[in-house]
């Protein structure tokens, strides 16, 4: 998911999507700990994603703080 789509999301979506990036990081690190994990490539995609998602979401907030 690019900043784009996620810049077009209200708040409230974006903390629901920033739970389940969480609960699939979660999920993720289960699974390579126990070796069952086989796309190692998809924990740094969903790490990012949700950085990027508080990165959105602390943009709306300083913007709303700054009106």
């Amino acid at each position: 998911m690019n900043a784009a789509d996620l810049r077009a999301k209200t708040p409230e979506e974006l903390k629901s999507e920033l739970e389940v990036l969480k609960k699939e990081s979660f999920n993720l690190r289960f699974q390579g700990a126990t070796g069952q994990l086989e796309n190692t490539s998809r924990m740094r995609t969903v790490r990012r994603s949700a950085a990027r998602v508080k990165t959105i979401l602390n943009e709306k907030a300083a913007q709303a703080a700054a009106e």
